[in-house]
């Protein structure tokens, strides 16, 4: 197609790249509501998307890769909302955590039910979990903390996310962290 000022975006490639992205996002979480990740199809999704098949593949490599990065893009908020909170007792940090759980519940609670769990346990992992660079006991102790944290997680969501941040933290609270 020739390109004229009616065929070519106003938008930047960067500002393309955005739209596109959080469309095919959009219309995944969307389609997730009614159907299993895997009954999707690419073709599908961007159908619904409204974008074309090498948009999906230039931005993504998978299905799981969208959800992965829109958890990562959800999760940096906690992480931003960590840092203002430094020097405050970590029941009340994990407190903001929980509330950030419950601020995208329906996200969250689509992902548990649809069976997608390990896609936010691998985000999760891999932002408050053991790094490389870290010595033997630092690793062990990141290790221990985020995975026992995962597993409060996970269970607060298989009880259906029944309590409240501030219940959370009271529960945090009373086992002395």
């Amino acid at each position: 197609m020739k390109q004229t000022k009616h065929t070519v975006s106003p938008m930047s490639n960067e500002g393309r790249n955005a739209y596109v992205t959080q469309q095919i996002t959009d219309a995944l979480i969307c389609l997730l509501a009614d159907n299993e990740l895997q009954q999707l199809s690419v073709s599908q999704l961007c159908a619904h998307a409204g974008v074309g098949r090498a948009s999906f593949y230039r931005n993504f490599q998978s299905k799981e890769d969208i959800l992965k990065i829109h958890i990562r893009a959800l999760l940096q908020d906690v992480i931003d909302k960590f840092k203002k909170e430094e020097g405050k007792p970590l029941s009340e940090q994990l407190g903001i955590l929980f509330s950030h759980l419950i601020q995208h519940r329906d996200f969250y609670s689509l992902i548990h039910r649809r069976n997608l769990m390990n896609l936010f346990k691998d985000v999760f992992m891999e932002i408050c979990g053991p790094k490389p660079e870290y010595a033997m006991a630092e690793a062990y102790a990141a290790a221990f903390a985020s995975y026992a944290l995962y597993g409060w997680i996970e269970v607060w969501f298989d009880r259906g996310m029944q309590e409240s941040a501030e219940e959370i933290t009271a529960l945090f609270q009373s086992h002395g962290l």
